[in-house]
């Protein structure tokens, strides 16, 4: 199976993670909001799987290109 890695595409601060671990998603599904500049940013997914990997937590401040989740 086909592993998709979902990447922030700016600096950012986690607000929200909608998804957890093991949890199926569609394509454009938000499964993270991002606080950037004072706006709120969703993180959708670009394809129908499930989470096989979370790589954040809420309050955390990611850089550009940090894989956010690993869907397959």
């Amino acid at each position: 199976m086909e592993k998709t890695e979902i990447k922030i595409p700016m600096v950012g601060k986690v607000i929200e993670l909608k998804v957890k671990v093991g949890d199926p998603v569609r394509k454009k599904d938000v499964i993270a909001v991002m606080e950037s500049m004072k706006m709120k940013i969703p993180i959708y997914s670009i394809v129908e799987g499930v989470v096989r990997e979370l790589n954040a937590q809420v309050g955390q401040v990611l850089n550009k290109g940090h894989i956010l989740a690993v869907i397959s």
